[in-house]
């Protein structure tokens, strides 16, 4: 599993466009932006999943917090059982980082910011790779 986070329009699905090569590989992409849901459905070896602030946003108007974690962590093991049942399957995870700049006002918002910092903290411990893009230029952090 790869995450891919940054801030909001630095280049983040561009990025991985490039670095995978997708013009040459076929892929599913899933995005939350397009209002598509989280899948644990695939059609191909690689899977890329945009939007991860998107869908847990959704799922905390329907749910608590406890839940909404637990069910972001219930999608990753579900995704790392499917990459190892065979060695050409990747998934990669891409979020927007809204855990930085000034603490917002609403509570709602606060709590959607904090569970979107633990599912990225629970995300990057369980991926292979994660990187950070910041206008268009990738650090790799793990």
């Amino acid at each position: 599993m790869h995450f891919v986070t940054g801030g909001a329009f630095n280049g983040k699905s561009r990025w991985v466009r490039n670095f995978y090569q997708l013009e040459n590989v076929p892929c599913q992409w899933v995005s939350a932006y397009k209002g598509e849901t989280v899948t644990d459905s695939h059609k191909n070896g690689l899977v890329v999943m945009e939007g991860i602030e998107v869908w847990i946003r959704d799922w905390l108007k329907e749910s608590g917090d406890n839940e909404v974690r637990t069910r972001w962590q219930n999608h990753l093991r579900e995704w790392l059982d499917w990459e190892k049942e065979d060695i050409h399957r990747e998934i990669i995870l891409i979020g927007t980082d809204i855990t930085k700049g000034i603490v917002p006002m609403e509570a709602e918002d606060r709590k959607w910011r904090d569970i979107t910092g633990w599912a990225y903290q629970d995300t990057a411990v369980l991926s292979d790779r994660v990187d950070l893009i910041w206008y268009g230029i990738s650090r790799k952090i793990k």
